[in-house]
């Protein structure tokens, strides 16, 4: 009985899953991203200058610190995407989350400028660790993953969800850029001292707050599997669902090698701006620069995914990111040269953002199909630990590497030795992460039968299956 009734909504129950998201709801939903990386931004480049040539922390305090967080952090994740699977609330199971952890969000952002400037270093270190934990441990994996799983809940509809994911994309760098590009500047501005970074950290929480309560309330949750509501499926069954789906190990893979590109870059551009190419104030417009090239182009990648496929897109821009280190490797020392190196770059990584969220989308739906288990929030986290492990393994590698040769923040000139730490890491870490993102790439082939994934999946639920 309870199949015939099913069948008999099926037909509503499509038509709402595979609707095409609005233009307004895009925009909202990225404007939540662009929230998201109000924090991201700064943790991923500018903490840890600020850290080491504000406060004058040892940056391989910094980098272990770093590391070790990013390990409790991805265990959050996976926690974190036990408990959205099994939220149940009249806003769906997780977009209550992105109304639940907004003002969290913008208070702890703030404390991470709190460093008592006076203690001994020892206590600095355990502030540091304890507010960067609590800001990405527990309030950002809160916030930040069951709005990365909207991803596949927003919508069913291949071609509408990419081109939400890609405003999603649009939007995210926004945040990031208004960050990196102004942070700087406003701190100079507020008198470049500590009490500057906490200014401006107030003001960039607060417009973080009011864009996640503009997502939140003009979102929705569409995607809801009938057969999946009340079924509980035991951990170990999970586990091995999720090891079993290569698709989501191979999104890991990219979002993780994304992550660590991404933090590498955008931590040893600020130190190359200022004692290689004289003012670290050029860091702005070459992040800037960057981003936006990237942002423009990650709204026209979904017009040509229906005729190349994600895979074929993903795989040409990451060639061009080593064509843009290239362009660099020739006049090192010209701002023209690291200009046209960052736009380049911008539009060869754009693929790659635009197109690891709806192929994260599609490694549900392809799990699903394999293995008649749905895990939406488990494959969001435990792919979202890539990025974490990846972005603070990135941190660490810097902050041990530039320690090995001795770098001191406070001092206004670097040895030799330093130098030439900077001058390969900016130059040369970008080609090796793009070398193993191509390989992936190849090794990537779900675009092909995924129309087959979704046409079995439909079938399977007019009949009320997993």
């Amino acid at each position: 009985m309870q199949n015939t009734q099913f069948a008999e909504h099926a037909p509503d129950t499509e038509l709402e899953e595979n609707a095409v998201v609005s233009l307004r709801e895009k925009i909202c939903y990225g404007l939540g991203d662009t929230a998201c990386n109000v924090v991201f931004g700064i943790c991923a480049t500018l903490l840890t200058f600020f850290y080491t040539d504000y406060i004058g922390i040892n940056p391989m305090t910094v980098g272990m610190i770093f590391l070790i967080s990013r390990f409790f952090d991805g265990i959050s994740d996976v926690i974190m995407g036990f408990i959205t699977d099994r939220t149940h609330s009249k806003y769906g199971k997780a977009r209550p989350w992105i109304l639940w952890m907004s003002v969290p969000y913008a208070v702890t952002f703030v404390l991470l400028f709190f460093v008592p400037a006076d203690a001994s270093e020892t206590v600095q270190a355990v502030y540091i660790f304890v507010t960067y934990n609590l800001v990405n441990t527990v309030v950002y994996t809160a916030l930040n993953l069951p709005y990365s799983t909207m991803g596949s809940l927003i919508t069913r509809d291949e071609f509408s969800r990419s081109a939400t994911q890609a405003w999603r994309i649009f939007c995210g760098p926004m945040g990031k850029m208004l960050v990196v590009v102004s942070t700087l500047p406003l701190v100079h501005y507020f008198g470049n001292t500590q009490r500057s970074w906490i200014i401006v950290s107030v003001i960039f929480s607060a417009i973080a707050l009011v864009l996640l309560l503009i997502c939140f309330f003009n979102i929705k949750e569409r995607v809801v599997i009938k057969a999946a509501q009340g079924v509980k499926v035991p951990l170990k069954q999970q586990l091995k669902a999720l090891i079993s789906n290569q698709y989501w190990a191979m999104c890991l893979g990219f979002w993780g090698l994304a992550v660590m590109m991404s933090t590498v870059s955008g931590v040893i551009m600020t130190y190359y701006c200022k004692y290689t190419l004289g003012d670290e104030l050029l860091y702005s417009p070459l992040y800037a620069a960057e981003l936006i090239s990237q942002s423009i182009v990650v709204l026209i990648v979904p017009h040509f995914v229906p005729r190349f496929g994600k895979r074929n897109l993903t795989l040409a821009g990451i060639l061009l990111v080593i064509v843009a280190q290239i362009v660099w490797l020739c006049a090192p020392l010209s701002m023209s040269a690291a200009m046209a190196s960052a736009i380049i770059r911008g539009i060869g990584v754009a693929p790659l953002w635009a197109n690891v969220f709806p192929m994260l989308a599609d490694a549900v739906e392809y799990g699903q199909w394999k293995t008649h288990v749905r895990q939406d929030g488990m494959i969001f986290s435990a792919a979202s630990v890539g990025s974490k492990i990846g972005g603070g393994l990135a941190t660490a590698g810097i902050g041990i590497l530039m320690d090995s040769v001795n770098y001191n923040g406070l001092c206004q000139s670097q040895p030799k030795e330093v130098l030439d730490l900077i001058y390969v890491v900016c130059m040369y870490a970008p080609i090796i992460f793009s070398i193993i993102i191509a390989v992936l790439c190849l090794m990537y082939k779900l675009d092909k039968f995924y129309p087959q994934v979704i046409a079995d999946l439909r079938e399977r639920d007019r009949q009320g299956v997993l």
